[in-house]
């Protein structure tokens, strides 16, 4: 067993949440010792990104979240490329997977999320990957040879960014998703049934309403993906399969020091942990949701940044409050602009639906009680911010709902009162949650 020395800060993890700490702990504490410790090699990247990587072959500077000397000019020391297997929360100490025993003061789990990955025959074979990291991109992109033919198991935001990378690629790709839409989790029916003419339009197969049960070997190379089998015993050839299905939190290290944790890693306003030294972000984290009222996982980028920032400040002992986070997505997709966030159905008859459809474009807004609490946006997403700010800051839009979908809406459509708070005062801030959101199957990015 190795020991390195004590820090003060201590950052598992090297994404959106992890850097938003960095920052903020370096903007109270300018010395403070602070380390980042991460599984991947690589410098922060941005993980959207990866997809370019694979049908394009950019580079890591391409894609890289911060300059290459931000870690240099913010004081903070990297163990990358080690993964940590332990945390003791009373002993204040974390250990890698090379036996290095780090000691901290304060710690902040920016884990992320792992990979949904069923337990079906054939998932180990040559040729099934996930689509998560850089590394996944890299290994599909060199896997990849002419004429292939994939399946993507999963119709959610990952499934759909690796099918259209690998579209332009060359490969054919035929995705197989369980519920009956894809994109189900983050677009409405009728948006669902746009993107999915456009993937159809570009060659994609689409089998939905139905699962994977198993990935055949090609009887060439008995080690390598021949084919998958559904669920009512239909075949499909392919030559690559890419299980998509979603992320959970991981949650592997707070459940080993008796953290609390529910889907996710329950965290206050402070982004603080059930024990108070220990802090969680991102994906990992199950935080406040200000559309619910209640705390979910929402696993995405800017939530993760947010919430990272939050907590570095509280572990450097500026007190903030994490002012809740929602789904938001905005997708381009086989020539769909698309942009979603909060509810994007109605939950039942108490919440009131607008919209407005012209063609490809449409605008929808679910309020409650003359609240926004959801939208979706396709076509000319231009003024989408706007509206996501009035559903963040909990405005009552009932004396001007109706035009929040009109044609030439924008901020200067707004009463002059709200308008001015949208450029000048500080938004609402949320409440720390006072329940937990309901359970759900699959946390789907």
């Amino acid at each position: 067993m190795t020991t390195a020395e004590t820090s003060k800060y201590v950052i598992i993890g090297n994404s959106a949440g992890a850097i938003g700490a960095a920052e903020a702990i370096r903007s109270v504490d300018e010395k403070g010792t602070l380390l980042i410790v991460s599984d991947e090699p690589y410098p922060a990247y941005s993980r959207p990104l990866i997809a370019e990587h694979l049908y394009k072959g950019s580079s890591i500077d391409r894609m890289s979240y911060r300059p290459a000397d931000f870690y240099e000019k913010n004081n903070i020391r990297t163990i990358l490329g080690r993964k940590a297997t332990a945390l003791d929360g009373t002993a204040h100490t974390v250990t890698l997977d090379d036996g290095t025993v780090i000691g901290w003061e304060k710690l902040l789990l920016a884990t992320g999320g792992t990979p949904i990955i069923p337990p079906m025959p054939g998932v180990d074979l040559n040729g099934v990957f996930n689509f998560i990291t850089l590394d996944d991109a890299k290994g599909i992109s060199a896997y990849i040879k002419e004429g292939m033919k994939a399946v993507v198991i999963g119709g959610g935001l990952i499934g759909i960014s690796v099918t259209e990378a690998l579209t332009k690629r060359g490969v054919t790709v035929s995705i197989v998703e369980m519920k009956d839409k894809v994109l189900n989790v983050m677009l409405d029916s009728e948006t669902s049934d746009l993107e999915e003419a456009a993937l159809k339009e570009a060659g994609v197969g689409i089998l939905t309403g139905h699962t994977v049960s198993r990935i055949n070997p090609d009887y060439r190379r008995r080690d390598a993906v021949g084919g998958v089998t559904l669920d009512d015993g239909q075949e499909i050839v392919c030559d690559l399969v890419v299980v998509a299905i979603g992320v959970r939190p991981r949650t592997d290290l707070a459940k080993a020091a008796d953290i609390e944790v529910n889907r996710g890693i329950l965290v206050d306003s402070h982004m603080a942990t059930s024990n108070p030294d220990v802090y969680a972000c991102g994906d990992a984290a199950e935080a406040y949701d200000y559309v619910i009222d209640a705390r979910r996982p929402t696993p995405i980028w800017p939530n993760a940044y947010v919430g990272g920032r939050t907590a570095g400040f509280n572990m450097a002992g500026k007190v903030h409050d994490y002012p809740g986070g929602t789904s938001m997505n905005s997708l381009k997709y086989f020539g769909q602009d698309i942009v979603s966030a909060g509810l994007v159905t109605a939950p039942d008859d108490s919440y009131e639906v607008i919209s407005r459809r012209n063609g490809h474009e449409m605008r929808k807004v679910i309020l409650k009680d003359n609240i926004p609490v959801g939208m979706v946006f396709t076509g000319n997403i231009d003024k989408s911010g706007v509206v996501f700010g009035l559903i963040r800051d909990r405005i009552n839009v009932g004396e001007f709902k109706e035009d929040l979908v009109a044609a030439d809406f924008s901020l200067a459509s707004l009463p002059e009162a709200i308008k001015q708070a949208r450029l000048g005062t500080t938004p609402a801030t949320a409440t720390a949650p006072v329940e937990e959101a309901p359970e759900t199957d699959v946390v789907d990015e």
